[in-house]
């Protein structure tokens, strides 16, 4: 049910029927649900915004156009909050104080302008009805804002469905936060992010946003936000601006995930190839690869730390750049990327550490290792030192590097960023790449190839261990390594029924 405060709008502007007027500023969160966070793979340590112009506000019932010439428009149920009150530098315990009113909101975005925006979705986000807010406002003061409930339908089918107990930060922290930057006027609305579930609609769907407190007395409700989804007739001119481009990593984001966009499976380290790689040495791997052009996929000069472990994952990647005070002042503390690498590990995954082959500090220590090891983690390279060499050894973790260093990651090295293509040991390396390490060193094998060149290093493994017999019988290598076709025939002979 709505509240008995009813918004006060210029009839003549049907555009802010929700909402006591036109707002002057409109800022949206980022990321800000865990659930969100965990289908994006990544975890903010504090929030982050960008603004949304005033003329994209729509009302209930209005209708959205997706641009010709685009293929991806989102939705994204958001709550809203709409300031009541100046709020300048409040503290946290206050700021909810600041907020008059709660409603709904649809975060619409175009995935298919977003990599030009560079993060400021002023294009993606920012068109004519792109915020929709309404239906009706929620008197804050009668609401919990940690027991909110948020739901969004299309065509009738509920999409998403979380609380405000799923935020990893507080409403509240968003009024606090800004306002330490700038003056929260009244009518002022803050997008508070949008739980997983978000995906891409098409001309002819309907999308519903409701926010609702539940267990507050009386249950108030926004009601349904309600948008319809129109084909737009205009495009984008290539001689004022960039076009909308669309790719898989865009249609995988937009839609939620590879399947619901209808693309293939991401590559996976199946249990069964994960067999073939035990069985399949490095240096193997190596003149197989070599045979495919591939010649700069060795990390060169690591040693590992446990030489009878075998190593094999997918790369999950760590930057560091050169240190420098001031640099290392502002980026290297706190929840730095090397923490949220270390923290983001996934279960079967490598931590590959671009050090620049510098081994006068460490990289890691035995917090950091415990945590990957916990976390269900394949191994750590770097083409660096490790820092508390015999206590990350305790931790029995797969580790490949230049060896140990007494002195902190500081001394040498920023931590930069992550899940990004880097240079390892002179190698190239991209998220998702395989890894595999023997004592012979470590190789970096792109996806799609690893199931053709393992099967290949096993087939050449039998042939070498076949002639390895041969001569372990007294025979010449001349003619039988590599095999004449005299060798080659009575190879086939004996081994066509195995």
């Amino acid at each position: 049910m709505s509240t008995d405060s009813t918004p006060t709008t210029d009839a003549a502007d049907p555009r802010f029927a929700g909402l006591p007027g036109r707002p002057g500023k409109i800022v949206a969160i980022h990321l800000s649900y865990a659930s969100r966070a965990d289908q994006r793979g990544r975890r903010p340590a504090s929030p982050s915004y960008f603004f949304k112009p005033s003329s994209s506000v729509s009302a209930t019932g209005a209708q959205i156009e997706r641009p010709a010439g685009t293929e991806l428009l989102a939705f994204e149920g958001e709550i809203a909050l709409v300031i009541g009150t100046p709020a300048r530098r409040v503290p946290l315990a206050q700021a909810w104080d600041h907020v008059a009113y709660v409603t709904a909101a649809n975060d619409f975005g175009v995935y298919d302008l977003r990599a030009n925006d560079k993060g400021s979705n002023v294009r993606s986000k920012g068109g004519d009805g792109y915020t929709p807010i309404g239906a009706h406002l929620i008197d804050a003061r009668t609401v919990d804002p940690s027991a909110l409930r948020l739901r969004t339908w299309v065509n009738g089918a509920l999409a998403q469905d979380d609380t405000t107990g799923g935020l990893i930060f507080p409403l509240a922290q968003f009024v606090a936060d800004l306002s330490q930057h700038f003056t929260l006027e009244p009518g002022d609305v803050i997008l508070t992010g949008t739980p997983a579930g978000s995906s891409v609609v098409v001309p002819g769907d309907v999308v519903e946003v409701e926010v609702d407190a539940p267990s507050a007395a009386g249950a108030p409700s926004s009601g349904r936000l309600v948008t319809t989804v129109v084909q737009g007739a205009h495009g984008f001119d290539a001689a004022l601006g960039s076009l909308p481009a669309a790719d898989d990593a865009q249609r995988e984001d937009a839609w939620g995930s590879r399947e619901a966009a209808g693309l293939a499976p991401a590559f996976t380290l199946t249990p069964e190839l994960r067999a073939k790689l035990e069985k399949a040495p490095v240096a193997g791997l190596s003149a197989q690869l070599r045979k495919r052009g591939l010649n700069t996929v060795l990390i060169d000069g690591l040693q590992p730390m446990h030489p009878e472990a075998k190593l094999i994952g997918t790369a999950k990647t760590l930057r560091f750049v050169p240190g420098r005070e001031d640099l290392f002042t502002a980026h290297g503390g706190g929840y730095n990327p090397q923490k949220q690498a270390f923290d983001a590990v996934k279960e079967g995954e490598v931590i590959v550490i671009e050090a620049r082959g510098d081994a006068t500090a460490g990289t890691l220590g035995d917090v950091l290792a415990i945590r990957a090891n916990a976390a269900g983690a394949a191994g750590i390279v770097t083409d660096g030192a490790v820092r508390d060499y015999d206590a990350v050894s305790a931790v029995g973790l797969p580790v490949f590097s230049k060896g140990s260093h007494p002195a902190v990651l500081g001394r040498r090295h920023v931590a930069w960023d992550r899940d990004l293509t880097i240079g390892c040991g002179g190698a190239t390396v991209q998220p998702g790449d395989v890894i595999v390490g023997d004592g012979d060193g470590v190789i970096v094998i792109p996806p799609a190839l690893v199931e053709e060149v393992v099967d290949a290093t096993l087939a050449q493994e039998d042939k070498d261990a076949w002639i390895a017999d041969r001569v372990a019988e007294g025979n010449r290598i001349e003619g039988l390594f590599p095999m004449n076709a005299e060798w080659a025939r009575r190879y086939a002979q004996e081994t066509e029924h195995e």
